[in-house]
């Protein structure tokens, strides 16, 4: 692969990230309503990503589902007393009420897609903006350490059958920027030894959410989810590790108490 065909999607990929992360960083220092509107709408719009990719020819039905998954979020975190098991399911009953490629695989990615949403507010209400920014940090650093390892040092593929571009250099790459990440943490006394282990499990979920995803896009045909972040394709492309990673971290938080807070 010639240098410029290697590195041609960089610059609308570094763009791109940049505002994302302007916005983002916006909307956690605001925190309260300003944060549950963001989550809201990235929620939602992978939401309406899934519909689209499982039923293209029912766009009326793929905004009804993402407009509902909105209402949802918004109902369950800006009324305590309304319990997200009665309002949560409505996504995924919705997705298996109307025919649709891989129905399965689609309904249980939206379940994935719904906690996490929730557990990004719920992270960083309850367990702090220290967490969540560690949280965060993981999925970029990992992301950011796979993509560079991966173009400069090659190697094996990951996973070919799903996800060709993937390299074993690039996914131990991105355990070890999220090990040294978790350590930084540590040593600013934000965390216990137990984080330097956590972060590359959490970065591991992170990838094997981008695996998921890669999975139902080659299943459906599609290249990305949308094309709505110029060098990333859908907000799904972006968020699918910040997904999986998140719906670990909600499974961990049932059972242990994190080791970062702040």
């Amino acid at each position: 692969m010639s240098g410029a065909a290697q590195w041609g999607d960089l610059r609308p990929r570094v763009l791109s990230a940049a505002v994302m992360l302007a916005v983002g960083a916006v909307e956690i220092w605001l925190g309260g309503w300003w944060f549950l509107i963001l989550i809201t709408l990235l929620t939602s719009v992978m939401i309406w990503e899934l519909a689209r990719l499982s039923q293209p020819q029912h766009r009326r039905t793929a905004l009804a589902i993402a407009a509902l998954a909105a209402l949802c979020l918004i109902a369950d975190e800006g009324w305590p007393s309304l319990s997200a098991w009665i309002v949560f399911p409505l996504v995924p009953l919705a997705f298996m009420a109307t025919p649709r490629r891989q129905q399965t695989a689609v309904t249980l990615i939206a379940i994935a897609v719904m906690v996490a949403g929730h557990g990004l507010f719920v992270l960083r209400d309850e367990a702090g903006t220290v967490a969540f920014l560690w949280l965060l940090g993981v999925v970029i650093v990992s992301d950011v350490m796979g993509y560079f390892a991966g173009r400069l040092l090659g190697g094996p593929k990951f996973w070919p059958a799903i996800s060709p571009k993937k390299t074993w250099s690039g996914t131990i790459a991105g355990w070890i920027g999220a090990a040294i990440l978790g350590a930084a943490f540590v040593a600013a006394g934000h965390g216990t030894l137990w984080l330097i282990l956590l972060s590359p499990l959490v970065a591991f979920a992170g990838q094997m959410g981008d695996i998921a995803e890669s999975w139902l896009k080659r299943r459906v045909g599609a290249k990305d989810s949308s094309n709505l972040i110029p060098g990333h394709g859908g907000v799904l492309d972006r968020f699918d590790a910040l997904t999986g990673a998140m719906v670990l971290v909600m499974l961990l938080t049932r059972a242990f108490d994190l080791p970062i807070g702040g």
